[in-house]
């Protein structure tokens, strides 16, 4: 067997991919040579690889690897050894073989079916950028391309993954993004040795300096305008093939209580709206635990009209006020997780149907009194001011109601200084979880609960690592 006989070398290629059905080979005889051609018919596009390729090579009267590179149109073409033929039919390239050849040709055709940008269904604005990322890596690398004309934004890519080798690529600020972080996230990121990476999200755990912590420690976002102002503040972007989800690292949790619709609106009023949903955060968490500690232990400090109201309202229900709360509250949850597997029309009926006529069936049945069904809306409406910690928040808030049911209003105290002291422990990256405020970065209030005028920010955040600290002179 010649090393460069075509038919032997597109063999050996085949075998490496174990002979899989969609694998397609072609071989066109011409007067000087023998052409050989494999590809993958599942990710190229048909007709400008009959337009783009074999049409040339069919047309040129003398072929070789210098000849079609310059008669083949495509947006990529590039030389390789025979050792990394099976490596670019996998990425998606259709690779050209020539009799007596060496080298082959890569030529990028790669097409597959791609979801069009459109306006993410959890961060909508009513004013401001409607474009969210998509599921193809190269469309979301796009759209925050477009928005750097400016060569100091670098693209790293990294390969993660024994069988899928998922590309993930990082994308940050030249002369801002601090490279200590930067190279400390490409290390976690090399050092993850798994079976294969689907979502961005198989990859959080490996990032986070606490993986068992309830709290979320790497930012997240559908929004690619958002994901740009993090760059502009010098986090490191993380994108991940496959995943419409982009990851940003530092992150602190005053994060989670801004919004894009923040920057788009009056200073005055998204300052309003931040206080409405950290108030809405401790709502969620604390409410139902504080409302059936005062019904157990300390109906002394309820007001006396309120306390006659609940009194007359849970009279002869079969249910202790603890064991109430906790029916009430995984009857919610239970409405609220068939809501999201079930087709949207059927959703919306199960919504009805559990919320108005269980709810109210409920109460005249005798079994819930109208008070804990209150509480319990209340709270799980205000856990989807935050949607991205609605999980953590639901936890926490079973966690509180159970410290309420046992260990009253001395308990939900301890519990809530546990968690401020331990939020204010955790460090990632360099960045204090509860900064600007534990500890006080004074130059970084202008942007935290409050806001001040975009033109009055005229440096980078100093919670977290970066460089070149002015913004705007």
């Amino acid at each position: 067997m010649l090393f460069y006989d075509v038919e032997s070398r597109l063999e050996k290629i085949k075998q490496q991919l174990n002979s899989s059905s969609d694998v397609g080979t072609r071989i066109i005889q011409k007067s000087t040579a023998k052409v050989g051609i494999v590809y993958l018919r599942s990710m190229v596009d048909s007709a400008l690889f009959a337009d783009g390729i074999c049409r040339p090579i069919i047309e040129s009267q003398h072929v070789d690897i210098e000849n079609l590179s310059s008669k083949i149109s495509a947006a990529q073409i590039t030389q390789a050894s025979f050792d990394q033929a099976c490596e670019k039919v996998l990425a998606g390239n259709v690779v050209i073989l020539i009799s007596e050849q060496e080298n082959i040709l890569a030529v990028d055709i790669l097409k597959y079916p791609a979801r069009i940008p459109s306006e993410p269904p959890t961060s909508s604005v009513i004013q401001g950028p409607r474009e969210g990322f998509t599921e193809d890596i190269r469309t979301n690398i796009t759209l925050i391309r477009r928005r750097f004309y400016n060569k100091n934004l670098v693209l790293k890519d990294l390969f993660v993954g024994k069988y899928s080798h998922t590309r993930i690529t990082l994308a940050y600020l030249k002369g801002v993004a601090n490279k200590q972080v930067v190279d400390e996230i490409t290390k976690k990121l090399e050092s993850i040795k798994v079976d294969g990476i689907i979502d961005s999200h198989y990859i959080i755990k490996h990032l986070e300096k606490h993986p068992r912590s309830l709290f979320k420690q790497v930012g997240s976002m559908e929004k690619p305008d958002i994901i740009a102002a993090k760059i502009l503040e010098g986090r490191v972007a993380i994108i991940v093939d496959g995943s419409p989800i982009v990851l940003t690292l530092p992150f602190l949790f005053f994060e989670e209580v801004q919004a894009s619709n923040d920057y788009y609106n009056s200073y005055i009023y998204a300052s309003f709206i931040r206080c409405v949903r950290l108030f809405a955060i401790i709502i969620a968490v604390v409410v139902p635990g504080i409302y059936i500690a005062l019904r157990v232990f300390h109906q002394n400090i309820i007001p006396i009209k309120f306390l006659i109201t609940i009194t007359n309202t849970t009279k002869g229900l079969p249910f202790t006020p603890f064991l109430e709360m906790l029916f009430i509250s995984l009857l919610f949850q239970i409405l609220y997780e068939v809501s999201l597997r079930l087709p949207s029309y059927l959703g919306l009926a199960t919504s009805i149907v559990g919320a108005l006529i269980l709810g109210d069936t409920g109460v005249k049945a005798g079994l819930i009194s109208p008070p804990g069904v209150i509480i319990v809306a209340l709270a799980k409406i205000a856990l989807y001011t935050v949607p991205e910690q609605a999980y953590q928040l639901t936890i926490l808030q079973y966690l509180f109601l159970f410290i309420g049911g046992s260990l009253g209003m001395l308990g939900i105290v301890g519990l809530l200084v546990y968690l401020v002291v331990y939020l204010a422990s955790i460090d990632g990256y360099g960045a204090p979880y509860l900064a600007p405020y534990a500890p006080r970065v004074y130059s970084d209030l202008n942007d935290a609960l409050l806001m001040q005028p975009t033109n009055q920010m005229k440096f980078r955040p100093q919670s977290f690592k970066n460089r070149n600290k002015t913004r705007q002179k």
